[in-house]
């Protein structure tokens, strides 16, 4: 009997991401977390899109992703909402992208996180930032759909 493969559960996306940047190449790391973190994204409370990764001392760190406590959190837990968290990859992946990120001028951006296989993982793209005709050519874009599919809509009824 073949196994189902399921498909990873989202946490939370970073839309403003895909406005600001073009994305190159897209990677998945793991995330250091504490207890109560894992809780509060259980509740979904947690936003994604002021967030980066840096590189310090030949490590990933995602800063400035927030995961608001549960009220129900424990006493002996002093938790902050903007900690800066560890991001999990290999050496040789790692070592990739300091050299696209220090020559090319790309930046890393966390696109959302997600569960697989019981761990929250983080999606993390090498990005370009775009130009601001870029950003208005895909409002355009987006637009242009949203006229159509409108279009479309009032011709079925």
């Amino acid at each position: 009997m073949a196994q189902k493969k399921e498909s990873p559960a989202r946490i939370a996306d970073n839309k403003k991401a895909a406005f600001n940047y073009f994305f190159e190449e897209r990677y998945e790391a793991g995330v250091v977390l504490q207890g109560w973190e894992v809780k509060a994204l259980r509740a979904g409370k947690v936003q994604l899109t002021d967030g980066y990764v840096v590189i310090r001392d030949g490590e990933l760190y995602l800063i400035g992703c927030q995961i608001n406590p549960l009220k129900t959190a424990s006493t002996h837990v002093n938790p902050e909402a903007a900690r800066t968290k560890k991001l999990l990859m290999k050496k040789d992946e790692i070592r990739r992208l300091i050299g696209k990120v220090e020559q090319k001028g790309y930046t890393l951006v966390p696109i959302q996180l997600y569960w697989k296989a019981g761990k929250v993982k983080a999606e993390i793209a090498l990005a370009k930032g775009k130009a601001e005709h870029d950003k208005r050519d895909t409002i355009k874009d987006r637009e242009g759909k949203r006229e159509v599919e409108r279009a479309m809509k009032e011709r079925h009824r």
